[in-house]
């Protein structure tokens, strides 16, 4: 057997053993060490970046889970104003896109122009609206599915059924995070539950598992069992993990086609660096008060949701590539999510009231920091709402709805497309949310149209076979 055949053996193990997300002490260290060749890094690493500028080293993606109202939140439609209770001609998805008879409902709250921009935002977000000149509004996204799980797994992963890698996976991947004290890919679920689907949306999918995220608590401490036993010391720990290590590696030689245990192997090592790191990570007392107050952990109703969005901060600080965090969770409680197809008034106010002064601090605190130019924050759901009423409350409408960018290189006090007059669908200049990922993608260096992964016998993209252009009109 060639020697040569020998090596190249061993490397596809190697990249076996690191194919679970606790893979990557073991892969990272024989990295750093120069043991593999550079054709074998170029695929550790994954990615195509196609010369791309990077301008974002981190992403944060506010997600709005059960899918804000549009109308009711950034997008001001005096059309709708007037049109309140009319019936007119609309087509509904409950329909199979028939063109119906609805009800018009306009929007619940007053809108007020803010910044130097003079940006319309209602008065569920005034926080946030006053931050306007650094956001760029996305007035005209649409999404293929008007169901939340399927919808949910597009704005996630880019398609509409399970089994692909989430867009925090495709950042790691892409950019070859090295995780050797903090996961590269992190979710903080809403302390009502998570969403539908679950997993599914941070899943690594066709991906090795290394690059799936990994799920900090919403309560109590974010990461268990990451404390030492009691009365050992960390070199008699450093010890008896290496005595392990010497035990597992005898017990995996006959095994070397167990990637699955070669990975369970390796977890004990990025366990072991996460002791010394991810505590001080997720600690926020030594945090002065006046940043606490920023964040509204004062306040019982912005408390839960700031604590998550000054953790974010910290993962930033500390190189994180992709953060998200879910604002709603559950799905029997209509008042825990944003789901509003009735009572759409204290769905909002009670949705909105606990996001909006965290996430605004959250920008404000990037900003006076210096971290805002190089971390980019997205903030949306899986779709948004429709313009006629359900009762009190309103439909699912993936036709057209708002999301927003600020920071990592995107243009602040900006608009990009238009819905209709009534917000109901998008009209002037129409993205699909696979444009979203590709200017999230392109912020980060990472070239959306080059950035590939092998898989069933095709070079398979975030944003599809046909590719797509990032959103060069937000970008700075």
């Amino acid at each position: 057997m060639s020697n040569d055949f020998c090596k190249r053996t061993r490397r596809e193990f190697l990249w076996e053993a690191g194919a679970g997300f606790t893979g990557l002490a073991l892969t990272g260290l024989l990295g750093t060490d120069g043991f593999f060749p550079k054709q074998a890094e170029a695929k550790i690493g994954g990615a195509n970046l196609g010369g791309a500028k990077k301008k974002a080293k981190s992403v944060i993606f506010l997600f709005m889970y059960g899918g804000p109202s549009q109308v009711d939140t950034f997008d001001y439609k005096p059309e709708l104003v007037k049109g309140d209770g009319k019936t007119v001609n609309i087509k509904s998805f409950r329909q199979a896109g028939k063109t119906i008879p609805l009800t018009l409902m306009g929007p619940k709250w007053k809108f007020k122009q803010y910044g130097q921009c003079g940006k319309h935002v209602s008065d569920l977000f005034p926080h946030v609206g006053a931050m306007s000149d650094d956001i760029a509004y996305l007035h005209s996204v649409y999404s293929d599915s008007p169901i939340h799980g399927s919808a949910m797994l597009q704005m996630n992963s880019g398609k509409i059924l399970s089994g692909s890698p989430s867009l925090g996976t495709w950042v790691n991947y892409g950019l070859g995070f090295d995780a050797k004290e903090l996961p590269g890919f992190v979710v903080m679920l809403d302390t009502t539950g998570g969403p539908i689907s679950g997993a599914k949306n941070w899943a690594s999918g066709y991906m090795p598992a290394k690059f799936q995220g990994t799920v900090l608590r919403s309560a109590g401490d974010p990461i268990l069992d990451l404390s030492r036993p009691a009365g050992m010391a960390p070199d008699h720990q450093r010890e008896l993990l290496d005595a392990i290590g010497d035990l597992n590696q005898a017990h995996r030689k006959p095994r070397e086609d167990n990637s699955n245990l070669a990975a369970r192997v390796a977890s004990y090592e990025l366990a072991f660096q996460m002791q010394r790191t991810a505590p001080e990570a997720v600690d926020i007392s030594k945090e002065p008060d006046s940043i606490k107050e920023l964040y509204g952990l004062n306040d019982a109703a912005t408390k839960d949701f700031g604590f998550r969005c000054l953790l974010a901060r910290r993962m930033v600080e500390r190189g994180v590539p992709f953060i998200q965090l879910y604002a709603g969770g559950g799905n029997t409680d209509f008042l825990n999510f944003w789901d509003a197809h009735g009572g759409i008034v204290p769905n909002h106010n009670r949705n909105a009231g606990r996001v909006d002064k965290p996430i605004a601090g959250l920008l404000k605190d990037l900003k006076q920091r210096g971290l805002l130019d190089e971390t980019l924050v997205v903030w949306g759901g899986e779709f948004g709402r429709t313009a006629h009423a359900t009762g009190d409350g309103r439909d699912h409408n993936s036709y057209g709805f708002t999301m927003w960018m600020a920071g990592g290189g995107i243009k602040g006090g900006v608009s990009y497309g238009e819905s209709d007059e009534l917000g109901y669908a998008a009209a002037l200049n129409p993205t699909p949310v696979k444009r979203v990922h590709a200017t999230i993608l392109q912020q980060l260096g990472l070239d959306p149209n080059n950035l590939t992964y092998f898989y069933g016998g095709l070079s398979q993209k975030l944003v599809g076979v046909e590719g797509a252009e990032p959103i060069k009109e937000i970008i700075a």
